[in-house]
């Protein structure tokens, strides 16, 4: 192999011979050991070749010729050289950074994993793809740090986010890491998004219809253009079912006679029955019930699935009624206040609801001020009598 005294001259006029895949040219030793130049018809690198601790022949890239200046390449060759004086293999550190995994790598085994199990795995693809890829996904894990990804996440709320959707975003993140440590991946030791804090969140809503807000809005729904419009707000306004639960009831879970309805599966990953009001029973009865139909809602477009939005409807009917700002999910709301009015306690609320834990149900105890105000209106009216 020939040798030769480099430099910035040399490497900038040597050129490959014609036939030659390539050329190495070593050093004569005037710069560093093992240092090397290859060139190729393509380019030329620097290069510094050594023998590990084993006794194998090993060689590890310094920088392109146009990357760097020659000065650079022989302070990088002697660093490396005096590691492999003391037993390193500069070779071998390199080749362990590149087996760790860019994110990308660890996001496509975490959304695997969701789709196997989640119900909301289109929302964390959603997510992952939007926000967290663009900024991550060609970053090695180990190169990831809570520092980091603080500032992100911070930069994410300038960007105009809401404070819930950033909360969500660092959930995901920090979700692939602790399945990464589970699993093993490497550079996974840590999870970088554990320690990084969030500000409070106050996400908590409480709207609920009137009575009389109610009746507007179901005279609202009559008259849309979508026919399905009325029976799917009231039946959510008699029952507390999410408008997801609703819109894919299908008619052999619901038993008119007992006054049942069956959900197999809901956002708790529990199954429950719905008791039915009969004015409940009396919308149901009402529907178009196609031999061979499926679903209580079909689709318009194919009655073989269930229709998944009332989105256009709703938002004329709210507008309509003058309730602006209403959420389809505040007609669950609603349908709690109205029970909690009723004098129902808030267990039997929570379980029609479906609710997990009776926290959930806590949320709907200020609504049982009109039963709270008959209260204190008949201990007032028993003392006036009194007096």
């Amino acid at each position: 192999m020939p040798k030769a005294k480099l430099s910035a001259a040399f490497a900038l006029t040597a050129r490959c011979e014609e036939g030659k895949r390539k050329v190495d040219y070593y050093d004569d030793g005037t710069n560093c050991i093992g240092l090397l130049l290859e060139v190729r018809p393509s380019g030329s690198t620097w290069h510094l070749r050594y023998q590990n601790p084993q006794g194998r022949q090993c060689q590890v890239k310094l920088a392109k010729v146009e990357d760097a200046t020659f000065d650079q390449v022989r302070r990088k060759a002697r660093q490396l050289r005096s590691e492999v004086t003391l037993g390193g293999d500069p070779a071998a550190v390199k080749a362990a950074v590149k087996a760790i995994p860019l994110y990308s790598e660890l996001s496509a085994m975490h959304l695997a994993d969701a789709k196997l199990h989640q119900k909301s795995y289109d929302t964390t693809e959603m997510y992952v793809r939007r926000h967290i890829i663009p900024k991550w996904g060609r970053v090695r894990l180990t190169d990831i740090d809570g520092r980091a990804v603080a500032q992100w996440l911070a930069a994410k709320r300038d960007e105009g986010l809401a404070p819930a959707t950033v909360i969500k975003i660092k959930a995901i993140f920090g979700r692939s890491f602790e399945l990464g440590i589970r699993w093993q991946v490497a550079g996974c030791v840590t999870n970088p998004v554990r320690g990084v804090q969030s500000k409070p969140l106050n996400n908590a809503r409480e709207r609920f219809l009137s009575t009389e807000e109610a009746k507007r809005l179901l005279a609202a729904a009559a008259k849309s253009r979508n026919p399905q419009l009325a029976s799917v707000v009231g039946l959510l306004l008699l029952t507390g079912m999410r408008v997801s639960e609703l819109l894919s009831t299908k008619w052999e879970n619901v038993k008119v006679d007992r006054r049942s309805l069956y959900i197999p599966t809901s956002k708790t990953g529990r199954s429950r029955h719905v008791p039915l009001a009969q004015a409940a029973v009396d919308i149901i009865e009402r529907l178009p019930h196609a031999e061979g139909a499926v679903f209580l809602f079909p689709s318009p477009k194919d009655a073989s699935k269930h229709l998944t939005t009332i989105k256009h409807g709703w938002q004329t009917a709210r507008d309509t009624a003058d309730l602006p700002g209403l959420r389809i999910h505040d007609l669950r709301h609603s349908a709690a206040s109205f029970m909690v009015n009723s004098g129902v306690d808030l267990f039997a609320v929570g379980k029609v609801l479906g609710h997990a834990n009776v926290a959930s149900s806590a949320r709907y105890s200020h609504l049982a001020n009109d039963t709270l105000l008959a209260a204190v209106e008949a201990g007032a009216a028993k003392q006036t009598r009194s007096a």
